[in-house]
């Protein structure tokens, strides 16, 4: 841009009421007329300090903070918490083959979600108000199936360190065949409503544009680098929680605009259900808990027929399990991008140390390179295809 003489700019406060921000964002907007000059995010009013919280709790007890970081999307913080603590514990490989296969499945069915939050609300604020009411149709779809398997819709904290709480309930193996079976051609419906929409494209294409050397300055990850043309998935790249045994294609965009991430996220769901019919397929009878009786609770069918199941589980979730001392990085791929969980150990039953390397966060900051230049109106845009989660990004 040429250089613009300040004294003819005005200063505009976008949020951090303002519906489009997806929280409290509040947006110092230097304006040119109806052009942006610079973006200067302010972010902090959601902030509850939950690493610091998770460090007065048991390794048990953090469990349900992480629900509440990315809430969009919390079986996948709740799997990327519990995959660190097994890392620090060194019982990765003590999980069991049902339990990750579960494990799999609810985070790609958590992905999907997350995504049919993002193409609702970033379709509706750029107008399209029947993809909103579409995505969030199909978005109940996942919830009822959440909600069947741990008797909550949204704040699940259905894993836990060594497996997960509880097995699939009769029926629900059909359920979920049925909705990868189904919900294709809802895709399909999505796309006709957009992706060849005049209103769409001239909202979308060239806006926002990042290239791959600014996807790696900003740090970002997700849909945010791979719209951009950058290859890095965790699922591939590190992979975890064994992704490695499943085929999956990794989205790629040229153009690295709105456009293109949009591309990115819808053949996205497409993958995860492609990797969900995989999960199902490897689905077999077993159990869904290591068995670490140090670490992993009984059985819950045993905590009202014995004694000594129902004491061993009091005193592991009031009083935890000490774990060994040293540091831990866990990386993995959550809808939003790299979801990563440090924690240092002082050889205690509580973490010394934790905190929380949030996707949201990172690629919020992107925003002051793809801003100036655009319009006002591009804005919205910009923070629809970025797909943030201010509970994400304040902690």
């Amino acid at each position: 841009m040429a250089a613009i003489d300040e004294r003819h700019t005005m200063t505009l406060n976008m949020g951090p009421q303002h519906p489009s921000t997806h929280g409290v964002l509040r947006l110092i907007l230097q304006l040119d007329g109806e052009r942006v000059v610079s973006v200067k995010p302010i972010i902090g009013y959601l902030h509850r300090g939950i690493e610091k919280l998770a460090e007065g709790m048991n390794y048990h007890q953090v469990l349900p903070l992480t629900d509440r970081l990315d809430y969009t999307a919390c079986m996948n913080c709740n799997l990327g918490y519990v995959w660190a603590v097994e890392r620090l514990l060194g019982i990765e490989d003590e999980i069991p083959a049902r339990a990750k296969a579960i494990r799999v499945i609810m985070a790609e069915l958590s992905r999907i979600g997350a995504h049919h939050i993002w193409l609702g609300s970033h379709a509706n604020d750029i107008g399209a108000v029947t993809v909103f009411i579409y995505a969030f149709r199909d978005r109940e779809w996942i919830y009822e199936l959440f909600e069947e398997v741990s008797g909550q819709r949204m704040t699940v904290s259905y894993p836990r360190i060594g497996g997960v709480s509880q097995d699939l309930p009769d029926g629900w193996v059909e359920k979920c065949r049925d909705f990868v079976k189904r919900f294709p051609q809802r895709i399909d419906e999505y796309e006709k409503l957009l992706t060849k929409n005049r209103i769409w494209l001239k909202r979308t294409q060239g806006i926002g544009t990042l290239t791959p050397e600014d996807v790696f300055e900003w740090g970002l990850t997700g849909p945010m680098a791979r719209g951009s043309g950058v290859e890095y998935d965790i699922r591939r790249v590190l992979p975890y929680g064994g992704y490695e045994e499943y085929d999956f294609k990794i989205p790629l965009g040229e153009n690295g605009d709105t456009y293109d991430r949009y591309l990115c996220r819808i053949e996205e769901m497409r993958q995860s259900v492609r990797i969900i019919e995989q999960g199902l397929d490897r689905l077999e009878d077993g159990p869904i808990m290591a068995d670490v009786p140090k670490i992993a609770p009984p059985p819950k069918v045993e905590l009202g027929t014995k004694i000594e199941s129902l004491i061993h589980h009091f005193h592991l979730v009031l009083e935890g399990f000490d774990a060994p001392a040293g540091d831990v990085y866990f990386a993995s791929e959550a809808p939003k991008g790299e979801f990563g969980v440090y924690i240092v150990s002082d050889g205690g039953p509580r973490p010394h140390r934790m905190g929380f390397r949030v996707p949201s966060f990172a690629n919020l900051q992107s925003i002051v390179k793809m801003g100036p230049g655009g319009y006002l109106a591009d804005m919205v845009a910009l923070i629809g295809t970025i797909d943030i989660c201010l509970a994400d990004v304040d902690k």
